[in-house]
């Protein structure tokens, strides 16, 4: 790999690093419902519970929105990308998720398009700052990869991973579980991210949206949680 090459991953490492200010690990996206129930209170009930999410889930969701983004990026069809955000936030049917959802994308393209400004993300933060766009970080995160000419793949397994680390590392404050366990669940769950950019390469725009009703219902239960770690 050249250095040349290497150098413009470095962006994404900055969006996935946890000091970003995006807001992503203010939120559970409804494990945090799960947390209380005792319904996930180890590391390998945990395991589980994100596998079935990054397959039943977030594939169809945020990681084929990171894809088409990608691909509307590169032809610089700002009608594809709001179609994307549209139905992106269409298909989300919590409140809260919704929202947290519109509240990171609109933070991201924020600083993105101060730190790594282009006419795409410029266009985007407008038309979410003048309300014609709701905002999503996977949009944004697609505009900046495919800005940095990252490939699409790496772009969409490394959105995939950021996604998850977020959620991992909530859930070792909210079971809670030890740190080691958090990274194991990270280490095992690495060649089913693999998988999950191999699929999500398949699929169209005919294919966002579908999702989980099991977890919907866990993040509508959220807002009624007494006592709460996390805003989603």
């Amino acid at each position: 790999m050249g250095t040349a090459m290497m150098h413009n991953w470095y962006p994404l490492f900055q969006l996935c690093d946890s000091n970003f200010p995006s807001g992503a690990f203010s939120h559970s996206l409804g494990f945090e419902t799960y947390f209380q129930k005792h319904q996930l209170q180890d590391r390998e009930s945990l395991e589980k519970a994100i596998s079935l999410y990054i397959r039943r889930q977030l594939i169809f969701t945020d990681g084929l929105a990171c894809k088409l983004a990608y691909e509307a990026a590169e032809k610089e069809d700002n009608h594809a990308l709001a179609e994307i955000d549209r139905l992106l936030i269409a298909s989300c049917l919590a409140r809260e998720s919704r929202e947290a959802g519109c509240r990171m994308g609109k933070r991201m393209a924020k600083v993105c398009a101060e730190l790594y400004p282009s006419p795409l993300l410029s266009g985007y933060l407008k038309g979410v700052q003048e309300k014609k766009l709701h905002g999503h970080p996977a949009i944004v995160f697609a505009l900046v990869g495919c800005q940095m000419r990252v490939p699409k793949e790496t772009v969409i397994g490394v959105y995939l991973f950021s996604a998850v680390s977020a959620l991992v590392q909530n859930a070792v404050r909210g079971i809670p579980i030890g740190q080691t366990d958090g990274q194991r669940i990270l280490t095992n769950i690495q060649p089913e991210m693999n998988e999950a950019v191999a699929v999500i390469s398949q699929f169209s725009t005919e294919d966002l949206g579908v999702s989980c009703p099991g977890l919907e219902i866990a993040q509508m239960q959220h807002e009624r949680l007494h006592v709460r770690l996390f805003m989603s």
